[in-house]
């Protein structure tokens, strides 16, 4: 994953909203979640205001969505959240980069391997 696609799907997930949203999008697995069913999990959320936010995750490939009848249906990507949390947890700088020091920093946090 480049650095670009990593900053669209992290900003896609820097509100509260998206998160929630995508939180219980994980949760309904590959069956999805009609956005009328999505919009009352997530609370008390307009319909624009759903709309902009589902507008928002689709456009970073966190979420797809299909028409079904009357019914729009979504559901998360699961293997995109994974390459993203495989690509935060890589050990690439912002350049590209692979880091080549073994410890972390002072004050940084030592996550454990795999």
């Amino acid at each position: 994953m480049d650095i670009e696609l990593a900053a669209r799907r992290l900003d896609a997930l820097g509100n509260t909203t998206r998160l929630l949203i995508l939180h219980a999008l994980l949760r309904a697995g590959d069956d999805g979640v009609p956005v009328r069913r999505l919009q009352a999990q997530v609370g008390v959320v307009p319909a624009s205001t759903m709309s902009h936010h589902l507008r928002c995750l689709v456009a970073a490939g966190l979420v797809a969505q299909e028409r079904r009848a009357t019914n729009l249906l979504c559901r998360a990507d699961p293997a995109a959240i994974r390459g993203l949390a495989a690509f935060l947890l890589s050990g690439h700088d912002a350049a590209g980069g692979t880091r080549t020091r073994s410890a972390p920093d002072e004050g940084e946090l030592a996550l454990p391997p795999g």
